[in-house]
């Protein structure tokens, strides 16, 4: 039995996932989703054996499977797309805005996952460039980076755009930065009603199109008129748009965005245990305030691996996306354009290759020596399904006197 098999492992709760997705899940076959995360970290992948110049300590690290799906690997991945995003920061106030949508359009995003969700990316988009264009509230170009998740704390379905905001852009004829009021960016009941009705149009659009399928209990929804009778009810009721307070300065948005860009839909670190009742996790209910918001969950394990598989992105489906200011084929231009308006120097490019090695240099690793500091030096690479010709240095042995 796999409780018993996780069991006799003796692996940490950290491991569980793993551990779950090389049994039961690999049934559901998620395409390469399963075989990856069971690979992950493992011979399977390969990897390299490192050594420390000063004290020899010698460590073996093997490749992950940079599935962004995967619970183990979206650590590097974060701090490299951070790093790059440094940079493009601004002195200025940052706004979280959340777009969020009825449960009716969540049932049919399941069963339309790519349409829907670049739906909702595309609508709350235009929702906020369009009302901060308005010169009633801002009169001003933005920038935007949006982050689309699909879960709740207990991983029902639940998808919703995250939205970090500077609070200002330019100005619509690009001659200075207009700034937001002090702790306020842009009314929310406004964004909401806008929100509703472009979903809504572009919801009946793709309808139109033949975009949209429809499956089950949802089958009827195929008719036309039983489509618009099943949105109807959704144009009378508050769609739920928030705007969180401003973040304290650049060095927090980068920490929350790490939180937000790479996140998955359960962590390692929120699972607790798997036996013969199922996976037990940790998990947040938002109706209740303090310390018993925080609670914990037990799922039979084939109804724990359904919900984590519910949240699997459609292939080639980009869930951080940038707009306004923050499009791709004008950021770097726009970015100068606003630093230039509030008056900031010029960013000093550093070449390529600088501090690159010279061919001769052995490759090192960034991280030191967990013994003694020293530098980590790559003396073997090996390749997947192979064995490395060096052992690791064994564990030390912590030694306790009892002088009581």
């Amino acid at each position: 039995m796999l409780c018993r098999s996780v069991a006799a492992t003796g692996h940490s709760p950290t491991l569980l996932l793993l551990l779950l997705t090389s049994g039961r899940a690999r049934l559901l076959d998620p395409k390469r989703l399963v075989p990856a995360i069971e690979s992950c970290r493992t011979a399977a992948l390969g990897g390299h054996v490192a050594r420390c110049e000063n004290c020899s300590h010698t460590l073996i690290a093997y490749n992950s499977c940079r599935n962004r799906h995967c619970p183990k690997c979206q650590g590097a991945a974060a701090k490299e797309w951070l790093a790059e995003r440094e940079a493009e920061l601004l002195p200025v106030p940052y706004f979280h805005v959340v777009f969020t949508r009825p449960a009716r359009i969540a049932d049919i995003a399941y069963q339309n996952k790519a349409v829907i969700y670049d739906l909702l990316f595309k609508a709350s988009a235009e929702t906020l460039i369009t009302i901060a264009a308005d010169p009633k509230h801002l009169g001003a170009r933005i920038g935007i980076l949006s982050v689309l998740h699909t879960w709740g704390s207990a991983l029902t379905h639940h998808p919703h755009v995250h939205m970090i905001v500077p609070g200002g852009g330019i100005s619509l004829d690009g001659k200075r930065w207009v700034a937001c009021r002090p702790g306020f960016f842009l009314p929310v009941r406004v964004l909401s009603r806008l929100f509703r009705r472009l979903v809504l149009e572009k919801l009946a659009a793709a309808h139109q199109a033949g975009e949209l399928q429809f499956f089950g209990n949802h089958a009827p929804l195929t008719n036309a008129q039983a489509f618009a009778a099943y949105l109807a009810p959704l144009r009378n009721s508050e769609w739920v748009v928030y705007s969180k307070r401003p973040f304290g300065g650049p060095k927090e948005v980068l920490r929350y965005l790490a939180r937000y860009t790479h996140r998955v839909a359960i962590s390692n670190r929120r699972l607790i245990a798997c036996d013969d009742n199922g996976v037990t996790f940790k998990w947040k209910d938002y109706r209740l305030e303090g310390r018993e918001r925080y609670k914990l969950m037990t799922l039979a394990t084939p109804e724990f691996i359904r919900r984590f598989l519910i949240h699997v992105l459609p292939a080639g489906f980009h869930r951080i996306r940038y707009y306004g200011l923050l499009a791709s084929t004008a950021r770097a231009d726009n970015i100068a354009r606003a630093r230039e308006l509030l008056a900031l120097p010029k960013l000093q490019c550093q070449p390529a290759d600088a501090g690159a090695n010279d061919g001769n240099e052995p490759p090192t690793l960034a991280r030191p020596c967990p013994c003694c500091g020293g530098r980590m030096i790559i003396i073997e690479t090996f390749e997947r399904g192979s064995a490395p010709r060096h052992r690791p240095t064994a564990p030390m042995i912590a030694i306790r006197i009892d002088t009581s």
